[in-house]
């Protein structure tokens, strides 16, 4: 049986409490499916502001399946327990093709980003039918290659507002898709960790200064996979500031680290 995101146990705090790597906020979430052009039946999740409609919607792309990513990665997986309350943002989660999760396994079967571009056309395309504004691609490691490789022609450059890259390896990405974005003139931002294990911020730099529109953010002492809370902080604090530019949360210190209302914690 798949997860049940309204399974969470929502409790009242006494006053303000830090938000730790298991702290849930409030949100409306909801299991969901997408079909794909070529058939496929995809598994996801949505979880939007509990009391108001999104600000922006974040379509994430996660890392590749055969080394362990899915919709659950970390990274993405707080996303979705933070952003809707702190920042009113959507978070559009979903396992490409052969993936699973908690949620369950997609369909057809891992196809080196080739087929899965079918998948992200998918995703934008239920962002657009559910009305969901501002629609943004946000990709992790495998998933940057997808954003670069299929963000900035049609169908989804007609629907999307830009993209953010956490990790970009550019295995499968090369020069012609950057100069695909370079040409869209849409807004591009490039998060790279300084020990990186594949593109460091230096080498980066220089691939991407084709992308002239292109924000490249160097994260001293990350790594490719964002692991710890501090790192966490700063990717999804960098999100929020790019997608909501001067509604975003405001401070140099990026989104809150407290919440003062109900809570739950994740298994």
């Amino acid at each position: 049986m798949s997860f049940d995101p309204s399974s969470y146990a929502f409790t009242s705090t006494a006053g303000p409490e830090p938000i730790r790597a298991n702290t849930v906020l409030p949100a409306r979430r909801e299991n969901i499916e997408l079909r794909t052009d070529d058939g496929l039946t995809l598994v996801g999740e949505l979880a939007l502001p509990a009391d108001r409609d999104p600000l922006a919607t974040l379509v994430t792309l996660h890392p590749l399946p055969t080394h362990g990513g899915f919709m659950d990665s970390h990274v993405y997986r707080k996303a979705s327990f933070r952003l809707p309350a702190l920042a009113g943002i959507a978070v559009l989660r979903f396992n490409t093709r052969g993936t699973s999760s908690p949620r369950g396994t997609s369909g057809g079967q891992f196809d080196e980003g080739v087929g899965e571009r079918a998948d992200v056309e998918a995703a934008v395309r239920f962002a657009v039918e559910r009305g969901l504004p501002r629609r943004w691609l946000v990709g992790w490691s495998f998933g940057t290659e997808l954003a670069l490789k299929y963000g900035a022609v049609p169908p989804v450059a007609d629907e999307i507002d830009g993209a953010v890259l956490l990790s970009p390896p550019l295995h499968r990405a090369g020069d012609s898709d950057l100069d695909a974005w370079a040409a869209s003139g849409k807004p591009l931002t490039v998060l790279v960790p300084e020990f990186d294990d594949y593109l460091r911020p230096a080498e980066a730099a220089e691939r991407f200064a084709r992308v002239p529109q292109a924000r490249l953010v160097g994260v001293d002492g990350g790594k490719h996979l964002w692991v710890g809370e501090k790192y966490v902080h700063r990717v999804l604090s960098e999100i929020v500031a790019d997608v909501l530019g001067s509604a975003a949360p405001s401070g140099s210190a990026g989104l809150p680290g407290e919440w003062d209302g109900e809570l739950a914690a994740a298994p």
